[in-house]
């Protein structure tokens, strides 16, 4: 058996109760890691792995160290990969210790329980979740975010898939389960939602923390809840007086939109770059601060139910709409409000330094401004808002009085108080002043007296203060004037009784003065932890002003229009995709109307690929999803319906890591959608059946569409390919046919992207393969083959190879007999510019008229 020397057998005790954490253990100015931790983290970190010799071991323990001062980087690396970290710190002074000096873990951070601003993105939450389930197959879902308060937690009946619906593109990085929960969903739930797992099976609930649950009279929330707060409590071990009372979400309060909707929709981000741009959250995201931000995400997420709730939001949204002057003030005042929410959390954690409370001050100080500018506004909704904005006068004025305006980082090297705010630290600060005034007095009487210029008084920490002589000059000295102290190569120090008796009353006065400014700063920080709720629902107003000023402010730049909400008929007039549009930087999108009813609940879409087909439906449901979180709408005009779900299945995603191809994820997307939707739901199925052969594909695109007007009544977008699927609208009465206009001009397809009645001729296939830049040879061949195929006949087997070489000299021979004579596409160009009637065109209908005749010659 290996004997260790006592700290290392300290060290593995500490880790033996940390398994599932990297454990950081303080020596000195570094934070050091052994063993295991040790290979890992020099692997996952990139540093140097060295070994630590130990008694009766040859080889040694493999070892790897961090600087204590930037530690913070470190683990922050290791976070983001999913990892914890346990710190242990020396809790004992060295100097008094007896033996190993004590060492305790004194906070575990985990991926959702970060608190550091370096760790944290400033728009988004960071989410800790539990997860509980129950014997009667329900489940409670917490989510936490520490770094603000927040609290929330929804009970879900409907079993384990509307579980994963729920917690799918949730900005969650760590869910507590109970070790109980299968295995199954485990590696569901790593695999999905790509989370940190941790385990909590203790549900006590802890009566510290009572008040937060006045919400909560179900016993299965409690358990759930308590499991969250017990596991925070272990991780965190300090106070966590900024936790939020509980809310719980009623999911039916909500329209729903599963894992696949937010996923296809590109809500909040992209399917491929997995990032903000290109998502609505880009387009709409015109807040001024980190909070509003973060609370727009969350609504994007849950757009409401509640009609009255939407009218009144889209009321504050036309107020600000209309006052352009007010808004734009108000967006000034809002950006020198900062991040409150999690300023009041780092007041509660008791890791907020001075410059903390200076940016809490200067934001308190925006609230009569913003105030204000609000009363202008004429609105019912706006004085309702100015009046949920209550100033803490007192609050700042003690902030004002205390903190100097431009504080350092450190809380224990003083320089934060203001002089007069307290006697007995300006009393020391006197006695230190002076006390350095009367120093240079010295310095200057004695130069006076010996007549050595060069003479001077210097301090550093182990010697305190000196008179310094270079040697040339110590023969003018008089004769036992001064103390040598100490003797350097080139000069020597010297004291006097009473320049050590002033250091004495100067250093003591400097100590005690930043010791008296700490723990002044402690009481202040102290008794803003009482205000701490007013700082929050402070923080929550001004966000929510700040999502409306945001939908206001993107609602003019864009030409948005506010919607109506209606009973059964939906009605879109010139309708635009919020965010095709804005990365068209042309200005080319072409508007199309959409228009459902009782009589035409279901539209089906032909018409070729690339030709926006996929765009029309994403944009129908984006423009539901704006109206239903209270914005102003992409179109002239829309009357809408309040939708309950949403459900689409647009574009092929293969889920290889369960082993599911694009067909079975198509058909499980489908099932999903026809197995939750309602009457009150909008369907968009994009090319159903695409994945399987033609008859079998066809087959099921025409039950699914049957399924859904005989059974559903849901409002329905379905696009295909399959022309034979047009013949439905014969005998089924809610179904009309669209499509998307093209034209094609001596062999090549022009999209128009302009939607209209009736069926496509055809799908265009080939002129789309031709515009990708397939082999001139290859296409010619396609198309031989769809002509045999259409005339009924075999396509006959290509017999000759044909040679690039024979395939230019057909070309320029081609070439040659064109030149005789205009073709056929250019015969259509000159008889669309005589059709042109210029007098009845403005110059914009005229410029774009040219520009595509230019196009079709090119």
């Amino acid at each position: 058996m290996v004997k260790h020397t006592p700290m290392m057998e300290q060290y593995l005790k500490i880790k033996a109760e940390h398994q599932d954490a990297f454990l950081f253990y303080r020596l000195g100015d570094f934070y050091e890691l052994f063993f295991d931790d040790a290979i890992k983290a020099a692997r996952e970190l990139e540093i140097t792995l060295t070994k630590r010799g130990s008694q009766g071991d040859k080889e040694g323990i493999p070892m790897c160290g961090v600087p204590y001062h930037s530690a913070e980087n470190y683990i922050k690396t290791l976070i983001e990969k999913g990892y914890k970290v346990a710190i242990c710190e020396q809790v004992e002074d060295p100097k008094t210790a007896k033996g190993v000096v004590k060492r305790e873990v004194v906070q575990i951070v985990t991926p959702g329980t970060v608190m550091s601003q370096t760790m944290l993105k400033e728009g988004e939450n960071n989410y800790l979740c539990s997860l509980s389930h129950f014997q009667d197959g329900s489940f409670v879902v917490v989510y936490n975010d520490l770094s603000t308060g927040e609290n929330r937690l929804t009970l879900i009946k409907e079993g384990w898939d509307a579980v994963l619906h729920e917690l799918y593109n949730q900005p969650i990085r760590e869910i507590v389960i109970p070790s109980t929960l299968s295995e199954e969903f485990q590696t569901q739930l790593r695999e999905k939602l790509q989370v940190t797992l941790s385990y909590q099976d203790e549900v006590t609930f802890n009566a510290e923390y009572r008040s937060l649950t006045e919400n909560l009279n179900d016993e299965r929330l409690m358990k759930a809840f308590s499991r969250l707060l017990n596991y925070i409590q272990k991780t965190q071990m300090r106070s966590l007086d900024h936790l939020k009372q509980a809310t719980i979400i009623e999911l039916k309060d909500y329209l729903s939109l599963d894992m696949y909707s937010k996923r296809n929709l590109e809500l909040t981000e992209t399917i491929i770059k997995k990032g903000k741009h290109g998502s609505l959250l880009w387009v709409l995201d015109k807040t001024v601060t980190a909070m509003g931000s973060r609370m727009m995400k969350k609504w994007i997420e849950r757009p409401l139910l509640n009609k009255q709730a939407i009218e009144k939001r889209l009321n504050i949204v036309e107020s600000f709409h209309a006052g352009f002057m007010e808004r734009e003030m108000l967006r000034e005042s809002l950006k020198s409000v900062y991040d409150m929410e999690r300023l009041a959390a780092r007041i509660a954690f008791g890791n907020v330094n001075a410059r903390d409370l200076i940016q809490l001050k200067q934001s308190l100080r925006n609230i009569p401004e913003i105030k204000k500018i609000l009363q202008q506004f004429p609105a019912p909704e706006m004085k309702e808002l100015a009046d949920e904005l209550v100033y803490p006068e007192d609050i700042v004025d003690i902030l004002e009085q205390s903190i100097i305006e431009d504080p350092p980082a450190s809380i224990t090297e003083g320089g934060i108080i203001k002089d007069g705010y307290n006697e007995q630290l300006d009393s020391y600060r006197d006695a230190s002043r002076n006390g350095k005034q009367w120093i240079a007095e010295l310095e200057r009487k004695e130069k006076d007296l010996t007549n050595i210029k060069s003479l001077k008084i210097g301090f550093n920490r182990v010697f305190g203060y000196y008179i310094e002589v270079t040697k040339s000059n110590t023969h003018l000295l008089p004769e036992g004037r001064y103390e040598r102290k100490q003797t350097l190569a080139n000069a020597e120090r010297y004291i006097t009784p009473e320049l050590k008796e002033k250091e004495t009353l100067i250093l003591e006065a400097e100590e005690k003065s930043i010791d008296l400014e700490h723990a002044l700063f402690l009481d202040i920080r102290e008794e803003m932890k009482d205000h701490i709720p007013l700082f929050q629902q402070l923080a929550d107003h001004i966000s929510r002003i700040d999502c409306l000023q945001a939908f206001a402010t993107v609602s003019e730049e864009n030409n948005y229009t506010r919607p109506r909400f209606v009973e059964d008929k939906l009605t879109i007039k010139n309708g635009r995709h919020p965010v095709v549009e804005k990365v068209m930087s042309d200005g080319t999108f072409v508007p199309n109307d959409v228009s459902l009813d009782k009589e035409n609940s279901i539209l089906l879409i032909t018409g070729p690929n690339m030709s926006g087909k996929s765009t029309y439906m994403r944009q129908l449901a984006l423009t539901v999803i704006m109206a239903q979180i209270g914005c102003f709408v992409p179109c002239d005009e829309a009357d809408l319906i309040v939708f309950d779900q949403i459900f689409t299945r647009i574009g092929a995603a293969d889920d290889l890591v369960s082993g599911q191809s694009t067909f079975m994820v198509e058909m499980l997307e489908a099932n999903h959608a026809l197995a939750k939707a309602t009457d009150r739901s909008l369907i968009l199925l994009d090319e159903i059946g695409r994945g399987t052969s033609t008859y079998d594909g066809m087959a099921l695109a025409q039950a699914i569409v049957e399924y859904i007007h005989n059974n559903i009544g849901a409002k329905t977008l379905f696009s295909t390919h399959y022309h034979e699927l047009t013949a439905m609208e014969k005998n089924l009465n809610q179904l009309k046919n669209i499509h998307v206009r093209a034209e094609e001009y001596d062999g090549n397809v022009v999209f128009l992207h302009k939607i209209k009645e009736g069926s496509a001729d055809r799908s265009y296939g080939i002129q789309v393969a031709k515009l990708a830049g397939l082999p001139e040879a290859l296409i010619e061949r396609a198309n031989t083959i769809l002509i045999e195929l259409e005339e009924g006949s075999k396509p006959a087997p290509v017999t000759e190879k044909i040679e690039s070489g024979q395939l230019s000299f057909f070309i320029e021979e081609r070439e040659k007999e064109n030149e005789k004579q205009p073709t056929k596409k250019e015969h259509h160009i000159i008889d669309e510019l005589k059709n042109l009637n210029l007098f009845e065109m403005t110059p914009m209908e005229a410029m774009n008229a040219l520009y595509k005749l230019q196009k079709k010659v090119k």
